[in-house]
């Protein structure tokens, strides 16, 4: 296997990748949130006017703060990587992911990796239980996305979401 191809100077880009990071580590401040508020609402329904209300009511804004927090991060994350727009590439093989930005390159060996995660337009790669890079499966050709699909799959590292 040999897949090459190259990621545009596009401002939005940045923001996308640091959304597609963020949206895994974030995700249970969504679910926490939730909970939170679901409870402070009932408890709010149930004892309203009784002297633990005001209890109800900061779980209820505890819980929709948590839930709003995911967001904001990945607002900010967008807003913030505007800047660091530039050319760059994957040369994905058998053995590894080589990827290059600007001036920059790095590589991550496939013996390495723990799993690979689907996130939107991603592939997000774990090395351990890190992200260590994406890979932005719309830049590629639909064969060559199929392909690495298959090369993950048959390593066992998709993971099930």
């Amino acid at each position: 296997m040999h897949i090459r191809f190259d990621v545009p100077a596009d401002p939005a880009y940045p923001g996308r990748v640091a959304a597609a990071l963020s949206s895994v580590r974030l995700r249970r401040f969504s679910l926490i949130g939730a909970a939170l508020a679901a409870a402070g609402a009932a408890g709010l329904l149930v004892s309203w006017g009784d002297r633990f209300s005001s209890l109800w009511l900061v779980l209820l804004v505890g819980g929709l703060l948590s839930m709003l927090y995911a967001p904001w991060v990945r607002w900010r994350a967008r807003r913030r990587s505007d800047d660091y727009a530039v050319e760059g590439g994957y040369d994905i093989t058998d053995d590894n992911i080589m990827m290059r930005s600007g001036s920059e390159s790095g590589g991550i060996a496939w013996d390495g990796v723990a799993q690979v995660r689907e996130v939107g337009d991603f592939w997000i790669v774990y090395v351990g239980r890190m992200p260590a890079t994406v890979i932005p499966r719309w830049l590629m050709s639909a064969g060559d996305a199929e392909t690495l699909r298959a090369f993950m799959a048959a390593r066992g590292l998709l993971a099930a979401d």
